[in-house]
């Protein structure tokens, strides 16, 4: 029968075995890139969008960031349904015409105004 310290190392040994090729494996990965694909892909806004974000390529992410410091710099969340966003003249023309979208809609808006 093993002694107390026997199994406290062979169950060391075990754990250590199983987590040993999970660090190897992650360590021959390459570092993500900060830019260059999928959401982190700078993208060009158009002229519409531009006079709200600026005219620098960003990624997606970034964009939406900026277009809700804007919405929150100008107070345009709706007082009483603050999931809804109500456009002043610039952000109209990104929103195709429409005085108010929904939160939810956002990012499809946007969308239509990337390359």
């Amino acid at each position: 029968m093993p002694t107390s310290k026997q199994t406290t190392a062979k169950q060391a040994a075990k754990s250590t075995t199983k987590t040993a090729p999970a660090k190897e494996s992650a360590a021959k990965k390459p570092a993500k890139d900060a830019g260059g694909k999928g959401l982190k892909a700078p993208l060009t806004p158009s002229p519409e969008l531009a006079a709200v974000i600026g005219s620098d390529p960003l990624p997606r992410t970034e964009m939406t960031k900026k277009i809700w410091d804007y919405i929150k710099e100008h107070n345009l969340q709706d007082a009483k349904n603050k999931r809804m966003i109500n456009a002043d003249d610039k952000l109209k023309k990104v929103f195709n015409g429409k005085s108010q979208i929904s939160m939810f809609e956002l990012a499809k808006e946007m969308n239509q105004h990337v390359k």
